[in-house]
């Protein structure tokens, strides 16, 4: 939601517009996003997160909490915003949906094999933490959501599921070890493997273009942060304060870590260029609330900030020919605290 999940993390995004301020009614664009050209907004009100382009670039799929419902589903649209359907049952919460890239399929982890109600908000007593619900399991689908089909089915929490540019693997983070690691599938579910074995949190991978590379999100606690990474482990819960970005070629599988701050990264996508990779990070706000885009280059290590918005900008993804960059954002919001999809021309 990548990706981290957006369903937990909507809260923080909420505090985040409330604590880091508000921008400009009707804004779209602020000083320094130089990068970004012809900004247009595709969804307004509700909390909308985790907009993923199709191979095409002609459209999205992405979820969200709209109307009555105390969780998010999963919904397309066009690229430019209208044809908004569900492709989601509408049970259970739903979270990290993507679209294989012949468009032939969806995936999207859900939790309504244990029932059609929400779960339960997590008990923030042990301060900010995010639930890692038990229940969520991987699914495929056929694009308008019908003929759904289970693809994980250990005990415990799998999702964040993306397939590869190519179709022929999905990449997705699981507690099926005991700790919250990353994993390779075939697309129907078959011939698992373990990429990551280090204690912490792993997720969020994407794939570069070419498939030889994912990048991700993870935690590497240690002393008495490992101990209380545990201990919330145990209750189904994890503490996202502290991610670093990191990458690995699939051919070695070596870990390589880009980013080394103590804040909270997460989020990263490659840049179709392969030498890129922007992320989310609340690195320039000393109280954590202000999450922007980074952009940085996977050799020099040179850091470049993307977004200037006082509040949430996140989830970002660029289009599959590098044109276009989709991303979350509570700028000019209708109600403080929402948050909903844009889509902007890359500009370099």
């Amino acid at each position: 939601m990548q990706k981290v999940v957006a369903a937990v993390l909507l809260p923080l995004v909420a505090g985040a517009a409330l604590a880091a301020g508000e921008g400009e009614p009707g804004r779209l664009l602020y000083p320094g996003e130089d990068h970004l050209a012809n900004i247009r907004q595709l969804t307004f009100g509700g909390q909308n997160a985790e907009a993923y382009f199709s191979s095409d670039g002609n459209g999205l799929i992405f979820q969200a909490t709209r109307g009555d419902r105390q969780c998010d589903a999963i919904y397309r649209m066009d690229v430019d915003g209208s044809n908004v359907r569900q492709v989601s049952s509408g049970e259970g919460a739903t979270t990290c949906s993507f679209i294989a890239p012949d468009d032939d399929a969806i995936i999207y982890a859900s939790t309504h094999l244990g029932g059609p109600e929400c779960p339960p908000k997590p008990d923030m007593s042990q301060g900010y933490v995010w639930p890692l619900y038990e229940r969520y399991d991987i699914f495929r689908a056929d694009p308008d959501g019908s003929n759904l089909v289970r693809l994980t089915d250990t005990p415990g929490y799998d999702a964040e599921g993306v397939y590869s540019p190519q179709g022929d693997k999905i990449v997705f983070t699981s507690v099926r070890s005991g700790d919250l690691e990353l994993y390779l599938m075939n697309p129907d579910g078959t011939g698992v493997e373990q990429l990551t074995d280090v204690p912490g949190y792993d997720g969020g991978a994407f794939f570069s273009r070419d498939g030889e590379w994912v990048v991700w999100r993870a935690s590497r606690p240690e002393g008495e942060a490992l101990a209380d990474y545990k201990a919330l482990l145990a209750e189904g819960l994890v503490r996202p304060s502290k991610l670093e970005i990191f990458i690995m070629n699939l051919e070695d599988r070596e870990p390589i870590q880009l980013t080394d701050n103590g804040a909270a990264n997460f989020g990263p996508y490659w840049h179709p260029d392969g030498e890129h990779v922007i992320f989310v990070s609340n690195m320039d706000d000393p109280k954590g609330r202000d999450f922007d885009l980074y952009l940085i280059d996977v050799e020099t290590r040179e850091l470049e900030r993307v977004t200037h918005f006082p509040g949430f900008d996140g989830f970002p993804m660029f289009s599959y020919d590098g044109s276009k960059l989709v991303f979350a954002s509570n700028r000019n919001n209708k109600v403080r605290g929402e948050t909903n999809v844009f889509i902007a021309d890359w500009v370099w």
